[in-house]
This record gives structure tokens, sequence and C-alpha cells, in this order.
């Protein structure tokens, strides 16, 4: 791992093979979490981004046409910190799904992330 970065070289490849318009959102996402706080470690699990503090935080999960922005503990967030925006039916897992950069909410998703880093505290 790289503790100047904070990043792990795995992420970068992973990006590195991704599709143009889909490498620019997760590239994009992936600055929103690490600037989010310096505590959040970058791990390759699973065959995809995931970012942990003290437990399992968030994901980047890709495909084709889209990136999710996946929450762990989704379930747990609290309304007034964008939980209006996640969208999934699994028993924890929650995600947001991001087709264009243009749709980035930067500021929405900082407040989820702190928030998901809050849930591992307890």
């Amino acid at each position: 791992m790289n503790s100047e970065k904070r990043t792990v070289v795995e992420v970068e490849h992973f990006i590195g093979n991704l599709p143009e318009e889909i490498q620019e959102i997760t590239e994009a996402l992936r600055n929103i979490i690490l600037d989010a706080s310096p505590l959040l470690l970058e791990e390759y699990k699973w065959s995809m981004p995931n970012y942990s503090y003290k437990g399992l935080v968030c994901y980047l999960q890709t495909a084709k046409k889209h990136v999710k922005l996946g929450f762990h503990k989704g379930n747990l967030l609290q309304e007034g910190v964008g939980k209006e925006i996640l969208e999934g039916t699994g028993k924890t897992m929650k995600y947001i799904t991001l087709k264009k950069k243009e749709d980035l909410q930067p500021e929405v998703y900082t407040k989820l992330i702190l928030a998901a880093m809050e849930l591992n505290e307890v």
C-alpha cells in the first residue's frame, strides 16, 4: 500500500482496465471516498475496490454501463445524510447507481461515507 496516496496497486490496475467512461466515474468516486476521510483504508477484495475503517464501509462495483457506490451497512444509514438516494433490497447493503459522471453528488456521498464510518465506531 502506498501510504502517501493511501491507494493500492490492485485498484489502480482494476480501474485502468475499465472502459473510459466507467473509468472516469470510478476514479471520481474513488477520489471522493479517499477525500472523505484520511482514516479510510483502500483494499481490493471480492474483485472490486473496498474501503474500510474499523470494518467495511463502502465499495465500488462496476458494470458495462454503470458504477455502484455501495455501503456495506447501508440499511443502518439515517435519513438526512442522503439515505433517500440509496437503492437495493438486500438486508444490509445499499448502493447508488451512476451512469454519467455529471450525476455525481460529492457532498452527498461524503456525508454518506462519513455516516457509514460512524456506524463502525460502535
